[in-house]
């Protein structure tokens, strides 16, 4: 079964390698031989590299080229999340490196074990028939019903974030986002911005939430596809709301009637898979969280992934970023302000 494959770099997004191999040698313990430096192509956001030093197989992490790194991108605490989940929550990478040296490649970046695993990308592996399907979809249900249980005082992440308050700074700051990025007048995100500023539930609770759950950030046992070996991306973890953190799940889950476009987000659209609402019913069982208003998350997390691919279109628009993946972005921002507009309409997953 392939595994997640590194190519050659794209255009653009080259690293100095003759500088992170001095730096590698110098500060990573162990670290002997030459360096080879390929790139995992999938992912819209950080940069994700494979690295070959000697026999030593490391993965590093960068923010994009022309981003803002003091804000989205933020390296060392990404660093630090899985510094301290490590230990008590087994499903990461184990990080090894941080360097804020902005000389060494031009921004932060980190360095962490490379595990071999399966991703989950548009293209299903041979052999995942329904039934292994259900059994993935159970499983990535679980890891994120762990993650919201974890005890994150006993981790030493009790001041990741201020969960007072989280839902209106959440919508608040995504709008925001979405006015600095707009290019296009797109009716649903137009209408997601008065609809969510009208309707915000009162907090649910607080807890350890990742921010981008989705099949495409889980890294799967090549062994046994049902077996999370580790959750992936953890750049906009924080404290906060964790039906937030399900909605977003909820935005990247596209199902078989939904517009092309969406199924993108790894494979959810696939016979086997829970629904929408019967994911919110499975995490409302194990959880015993009040999901009656579901709707609005969903929403949100619809808008936020529209965000999202706005930012990377208008980065792209403005010359910023020449990976020409992103050139198509806005016709998905479009799909999705469809399916906002269906949601407010019909109240419905």
């Amino acid at each position: 079964m392939m595994t997640d494959q590194p190519t050659q770099i794209r255009p653009g997004e080259e690293l100095d390698t003759a500088r992170l191999q001095a730096y590698l040698l110098e500060h990573l313990p162990g670290a002997r031989g030459s360096l080879e430096v390929l790139q995992f192509p999938s992912g819209f956001s950080n940069l994700t590299y494979l690295l070959r030093l000697g026999e030593q197989e490391l993965v590093l992490r960068r923010p994009p080229f022309g981003a803002n790194i003091r804000t989205a991108h933020d390296m060392g605490r990404e660093y630090r999340i899985l510094s301290a989940l490590k230990p008590v929550y087994p499903k990461v990478p184990q990080p090894l490196l941080y360097c804020a040296d902005e000389n060494v490649l031009g921004a932060p970046f980190y360095v962490m074990e490379r595990l071999h695993g399966v991703i989950l990308r548009t293209q299903p592996p041979a052999g995942l028939t329904p039934e292994r399907m259900r059994g993935v979809c159970q499983a990535a249900l679980e890891a994120l019903v762990e993650l919201h249980s974890l005890d994150y005082q006993k981790a030493g992440l009790g001041d990741l974030g201020r969960p007072e308050g989280y839902v209106e700074r959440q919508v608040r700051g995504w709008i925001e986002r979405y006015q600095k990025a707009r290019t296009d007048t797109i009716p649903g995100m137009e209408r997601a911005m008065e609809w969510l500023t009208a309707h915000m539930p009162s907090e649910s609770g607080t807890a350890l939430i990742h921010n981008d759950f989705k099949y495409d950030n889980l890294l799967l046992d090549p062994a046994d596809l049902t077996r999370v070996m580790a959750v992936l991306d953890w750049e906009m973890a924080t404290l906060g709301d964790p039906l937030m953190d399900l909605g977003t799940t909820l935005g990247y889950w596209a199902q078989e009637d939904d517009p092309p476009g969406l199924k993108r987000f790894g494979l959810t659209h696939l016979p086997g898979n829970l629904s929408r609402a019967e994911l919110v019913e499975a995490y409302a069982a194990r959880t015993g969280r009040d999901v009656s208003h579901m709707v609005f998350y969903y929403v949100f997390g619809l808008f936020k992934v529209g965000v999202i691919m706005q930012q990377i279109y208008a980065r792209y628009q403005k010359g910023l970023t020449r990976d020409e993946r992103f050139g198509v972005l806005i016709h998905l921002v479009r799909e999705i302000g469809q399916k906002i507009q269906k949601a407010i309409e019909t109240g419905q997953l």
